[in-house]
Order: structure tokens, then C-alpha cells, then sequence
């Protein structure tokens, strides 16, 4: 990269490894050319008055927190520009003013697309802006998903242990232990299934379940993404995905699960019926669950994920979002301030809860008890959901790397997930389907890419 000296160690204290090297050596081609080039656009400051940044998010919540930081900060004024979430629009947006020279000081991202942005040049190197005493307070696994040979381009916000969320009624009613481990789990479908025939323990998305079986994947130990010195190695069929694909291949061809797509009112439906009893999905779905179903109150408990080898716990992430410092802002350093602020303050944590229901699990782990006073946790009974939060969040494994390109090869699977759904082709094949699909998009960008 043009101007800095490579990091010999990662940003957490561990060598920095030969698995993101390629990403750096193609940033550092992208943005040779614009070594010159001009930030145009930016914030700026009004006379001798406060520096102005402009601030861009989807996330709920963001008009709040942006309003406690200009009530409690004088230096400093944000402009906030709520965007559509990332597959709705908001990326395209992001994209369309980074090439315009025209992106905000600040905007949200979230963590599959980073890689991609980074290669594209969006997001400012802010391994010397961060401040140490932040770094510090931030999960390690969730820095690790942010940071690239050394470097980090973005601030985590949040970070999502997946979880287990099911109705405690329905399993307590036909004596239905909650599973432990994937082989309880598909006895408890079949026990399920056979005491109330149209009920099923959990859904198979066939819109958005790439992401989901990347996650299941990840847990298992797969590695979908690596690089040797300054190759990308794909590798979506490894034998943990093999093993995944295969259990839930068996699931769907046993009717054990619904395959249904995803956040469709079909399946809220189902959730609200009781014809789905469970839920898999990262730890912002506690709050989803109440707004969606409110009266599922008292009905719906968490449990953990279940495991593969219950001797060796390891959790994966489902969903989660950072903050970047955009490389058009001019002022990155008080930019840097207000990202800084947004993710370790107790005030911004509060503004941002009391705009409703969120049980988005924070990437600093000392705002839990924040977490834990600000949200009302009836609807689960009163369960510690946030004290199991954080036991999961430190069992994720911090082996993974999200690809260059996730919006193209989470598309694609997409697309083989449905027909896999409806009768045509299996799990297996829509993974690699993706892979085979994604491989011209990388080799677009001038990537040196080949398969495991």
C-alpha cells in the first residue's frame, strides 16, 4: 500500500499470516493509481466552529446515538443520512460515491462485505488512527474480521455469536430435550416431527441461507477463503462443508426441517403458529424475534448452538457490522473520534437501545451490563440472554476469513439453495455452483485465484 510500511505483526499481537497477503497486494495495485488522487469531497468545519462529518448507516438506532454525540460534543457536529440496508441498496450507494469521490466520513458496513470494499479502495487504513485504549476494549475475534495483514479498515460495532432460539412451550410439552449437539438435534426434529406432524424444529433458507450455511461451515471448521503468498484458494466443498452440507442435505430430504425462504412472511408465520418451534441464527435475532412475534412472549427461550464435538466448543457468527473511515474523508482523525465513541460509550450504547428492541451483542464486551439494564428480557422469561451472548462470543473461532467478492457468491448459492429447495440439485452442489460462479469475479480484479 502506497505511503505505509507493512505491519510484521496483526493488530491483536499474533504474527500476521500469509491468508490475507494477497488481499493487501492487489489493495496496494488498486490504489496505486491513486496515489494523487484528490479527497474532493469531505466534511468541513464552519469558520472557527466545529469540525462537520457526514455519517451514513442503516443500522436502527443511528439518528439517536448520532443525536447524543452532538448533545455531548462541542468539536465536533455529525450529519446523519440513514441508508437502505447493504442488499436493498446501501451498498450500491456506498460504491457509486467512493468512485464519485463523494463517500461520507463515515459509513457502516458490514463484516462479509469489507474484503470487498477494502480491495475496492473505500475504506481508510486506520491501524494508526485507532486509538490503543480502543483496540483493547474490542472482542480479538471480531478485530481479527476486520483486520488484513496487520492493517485494520474497520471499527466492529457488534458481533454475533449464532445461537439457538426456540419455543420452550412446544419442547417442554412432548418432552423434547433442547440439543446440545447436531446429532441431538436431529433426533429432537424427528421427535418433534412425529408429535406434532406439521411442526418442524427449524427452517432451511433457500433466499439468504448462504450466509447461513457459511456459518454452520465455519463452526464445523471449514475454510472457504485462504491465500498462499499472493493467491486466493476457494474451497466451498472441504470436507467440514461436505459434512455440513451432508446433515442438512439429510434433514431436508427427511422433512425435518421447513425450507422456506428467508425473512418471508411465510416463515414469520410459521414462528408465529408454532409450525416451526427454532431458530438458528446470530444473536440479534433474540430482538427480531420480540418485534416480529409479540406474542411469543413467555413461549421462546436460547440456547447455544449446537455442537459437533461438545469436548471442543466452537461458535460462528451470523450477521454484525463495523464502522470504516472512508478514504474521501478529510477529517479522519476526528472521524476516528466519533467511531470511537459510537462503539465503546455506555451513552451511545444506551441512545441506540432506546430507540427499541435490540439484542445486537456489542464488540465491547464491558457494555454488556449496559445491555444487560437497557433491555427488558421478559419476552424470554427473563433469561440472561446477554450473559449467554457473551459465553458463546468468546468460542468463536477465529479461523475465518470472509472472500473478495460475498455479494456475487452469496447470490449464486442463493440461487442453488432455491433450486435445491424445490427438488433440483442439492446443498452440495449449490456451494459449489457459488464457488465455480464467483471464480470469473475475482479473476476480474486481476486476482491470482485457484481451488482446493
Amino acid at each position: 500500500m502506497p505511503g505505509h510500511r507493512r505491519p510484521g505483526r496483526s493488530a491483536t499481537g499474533r504474527r500476521a499470516t500469509a491468508g490475507t497477503t494477497a488481499l493487501l497486494t492487489l489493495l496496494a495495485l488498486v490504489l496505486a493509481g491513486c496515489a494523487g488522487c484528490s479527497t474532493s469531497r469531505g466534511s468541513d468545519t464552519v469558520g472557527d466552529g466545529p469540525v462537520r462529518l457526514t455519517f451514513w448507516s442503516a443500522l436502527r438506532g443511528s439518528q439517536e446515538v448520532v443525536d447524543e454525540f452532538n448533545r455531548t460534543h462541542d468539536n465536533i457536529k455529525v450529519e446523519f443520512q440513514q441508508v437502505p440496508s447493504g442488499e436493498q441498496g446501501g451498498w450500491t450507494k456506498l460504491s457509486n460515491a467512493a468512485r464519485a469521490g463523494n463517500s461520507p466520513d463515515v459509513a457502516t458496513i458490514e463484516y462479509p462485505q469489507l474484503p470487498g470494499f477494502t480491495i475496492d479502495g473505500v475504506p481508510r487504513d486506520i491501524t494508526r488512527l485507532m486509538p490503543d485504549s480502543v483496540r483493547k476494549k474490542i472482542l480479538p475475534q471480531a478485530l481479527d474480521l476486520t483486520t488484513f495483514d496487520g492493517r485494520t479498515y474497520a471499527v466492529p460495532v457488534d458481533i454475533e455469536p449464532m445461537v439457538f432460539l426456540y419455543r420452550k412451550d412446544i419442547f417442554a410439552k412432548n418432552h423434547i430435550p433442547v440439543p446440545k449437539t447436531w446429532a441431538e438435534f436431529e433426533s429432537s426434529a424427528r421427535k418433534l416431527k412425529q408429535a406434532q406432524p406439521r411442526s418442524r424444529i427449524a427452517s432451511l433458507f433457500t433466499t439468504g441461507g448462504t450466509l447461513y450455511m457459511a456459518g454452520y461451515a465455519w463452526q464445523a471448521g471449514a475454510k472457504w477463503y485462504d491465500t498462499v503468498g499472493d493467491t486466493w484458494q476457494i474451497s466451498m466443498d472441504d470436507a467440514p462443508t461436505r459434512k455440513v452440507a451432508g446433515y442438512w442435505q439429510r434433514l431436508m430430504d427427511d422433512d425435518l426441517v421447513r425450507v422456506e425462504p428467508g425473512a418471508s412472511q411465510q416463515w414469520r408465520a410459521h414462528l408465529r403458529s408454532g409450525e416451526t418451534a427454532g431458530y438458528l441464527a446470530g444473536a440479534w435475532a433474540a430482538g427480531s424475534m420480540m418485534a416480529s412475534t409479540p406474542d411469543g412472549k413467555g413461549k421462546w427461550a436460547i440456547a447455544p448452538m449446537p455442537q459437533w464435538d461438545p469436548a471442543k466448543p466452537k461458535v460462528s457468527t451470523q450477521g454484525g457490522s463495523t464502522f470504516m473511515v472512508t478514504k474521501d474523508s478529510r477529517h479522519p482523525k476526528e472521524a476516528m473520534e466519533f467511531i470511537s465513541w459510537m462503539v465503546t460509550s455506555p451513552g451511545a450504547l444506551k441512545a441506540k437501545l432506546a430507540s427499541g428492541v435490540s439484542s445486537a451483542f456489542p464488540s465491547v464486551p464491558s457494555l454488556v451490563p449496559v445491555a444487560r439494564k437497557e433491555m427488558d428480557t421478559s419476552y424470554y422469561s427473563g433469561q440472561d440472554i446477554f450473559g449467554l451472548f457473551q459465553k458463546e462470543a468468546e468460542r468463536i473461532a477465529p479461523t475465518w476469513k470472509w472472500g473478495p467478492r460475498m455479494t456475487s457468491t452469496t447470490s449464486s448459492g442463493d440461487d442453488g439453495l432455491a433450486k435445491a429447495g424445490a427438488g433440483s440439485g442439492d446443498i452440495l452442489k449449490a456451494l459449489r455452483d457459488a464457488q465455480s460462479r464467483t471464480m470469473p469475479d475475482l479473476k476480474s480484479l486481476g486476482l491470482s485465484v485457484t481451488t482446493r
